[in-house]
């Protein structure tokens, strides 16, 4: 498994889950380094061999595979790829859209060098992170919310190129999950000067409860899942 921004809230929870089944490899890729993060991994599962290399998801494509050619030259082979980065601050519209949208693009894109099996690959599985904002925006992030839309409809693609790609695809969609990025944030051109205020009044799931339906969905392995993580269950989202 690569895993981006794996040792975020909700990344680092489902690393520590992952860890608890029979995985051979668990590569985290983050743009911070924390190594006892990486520490505490590494002792959950002496079975599992953990790496981190260090990923910023808003650098170039070309950039991106040369460290994907990097994992791969080591590994010989990736099962899956989880793309977990995201920001929520509708302040940043740029940056905004470049991680959670064109990020998640550019490294699903520079890993169907290895797996796409027109190329000779052998195919893989792509787990984008998104939200129950993609399909129930939240009106006063209006950004935010079209990213995550983005990577459900993105996906959903990917799920139907699998015949000819051999690469399947799902997305989670974690509902409102108590982390940092909802601690505090602005909504576009302050709509709602208390959004995250507001946003915390609702009820809310903690990571763990999140990573473990998270877990869950990556077992089921359900190519054009979309699948919604809130309040602690796991539920399919119909889409039309």
């Amino acid at each position: 498994v690569v895993f981006v921004a794996g040792l975020g809230g909700i990344g680092m929870d489902t690393s520590r889950e992952l860890l608890k089944r029979n995985l051979k490899n668990l590569v985290v890729l983050d743009r911070i380094d924390n190594p006892a993060a990486i520490a505490e991994l590494k002792t959950i599962n002496p079975k599992v061999t953990v790496s981190f290399y260090l990923y910023d998801v808003t650098v170039s494509l070309t950039e991106t595979k040369k460290l994907l050619k990097t994992i791969f030259d080591k590994l010989k082979t990736v099962d899956i790829l989880i793309n977990g980065a995201g920001i929520l601050d509708d302040h940043q519209i740029e940056r905004t859209i470049a991680v959670n949208f064109t990020g998640l693009v550019n490294t699903t894109t520079a890993i169907m060098d290895f797996w796409d099996k027109r190329k000779g690959g052998s195919g893989g599985v792509v787990c984008n992170i998104g939200s129950v904002t993609g399909f129930n925006a939240i009106h006063q992030v209006p950004v935010y919310s079209a990213t995550k839309a983005a990577v459900v409809s993105f996906t959903q693609s990917l799920a139907k190129l699998a015949p000819l790609t051999g690469v399947t695809a799902f997305t989670v969609n974690p509902g409102i999950t108590v982390t940092t990025l909802v601690n505090k944030f602005n909504s576009w051109l302050d709509v709602e000067p208390r959004v995250a205020e507001l946003l915390i009044d609702n009820p809310t799931q903690t990571t763990l409860a999140c990573a473990q339906n998270f877990v869950k969905a990556i077992e089921l392995n359900q190519n054009g899942g979309i699948w919604k993580l809130d309040l602690g269950t796991l539920a399919p989202i119909q889409w039309t």
